[in-house]
């Protein structure tokens, strides 16, 4: 790129369902990294059977690739929350072009205060935080201990392949997990 050209906008692209091959663009911010297509492909499979009616929870947004991806493909609702407000801004806006702001909730707030304050249950939550935060293993440990999954939920838990974290003994059962580059990611299920 020459100097002084102008960055590309980031985008994700949708990969399955009603909005499939739609192409969203999304803030250039510090540690934000949406899951790749073909690990989101991968994770779709996995949560085939599950995702009709699911009522969902994408934690630590960012992007919205995930939570988006679940609706398009069925889900009933889908809440968005992460703590950065440009983020959170762009996946409001991605919600409006899609026509999917009945079907959603979007919150800029930090993780662990929306799951001690939330009422709600869901079906299949989202855990992608920063890797260098290394926020994963107290958050499935509070989703688990305030009640927040449904009977027979699954939690999708990715973290670094290098540094990852490790799954709260006696909460969950590792239902499936891959490698993709430096993402480990895992599909989960609570006991």
């Amino acid at each position: 790129m020459r100097r002084g050209a102008k960055q590309p906008t980031p985008q994700l692209r949708v990969i399955g369902g009603q909005w499939r091959g739609r192409k969203l663009q999304f803030p250039d911010r510090p540690g934000l990294r949406p899951t790749g297509d073909r690990i989101r492909e991968t994770l779709f499979n996995w949560l085939g059977p599950h995702l009709h009616n699911a009522k969902c929870l994408d934690l630590f947004a960012g992007s919205g690739a995930l939570g988006i991806e679940v609706l398009s493909r069925g889900a009933a609702h889908c809440d968005f929350v992460d703590a950065d407000r440009e983020a959170v801004t762009a996946v409001d806006h991605h919600l409006n072009a899609l026509d999917a702001t009945e079907c959603s909730t979007v919150s800029c707030d930090v993780a662990e205060r929306y799951l001690r304050q939330a009422q709600d249950k869901w079906d299949i939550v989202f855990i992608d935080p920063p890797f260098d935060a290394r926020l994963g293993e107290s958050i499935l440990t509070l989703l688990a201990d305030k009640g927040r999954l449904a009977e027979a939920s699954r939690v999708y838990f990715e973290t670094s392949r290098s540094q990852p974290e490790a799954v709260p003994e006696g909460l969950y059962d590792v239902l499936r997990e891959k490698t993709a580059g430096d993402v480990c990611y895992r599909l989960l299920s609570p006991r």
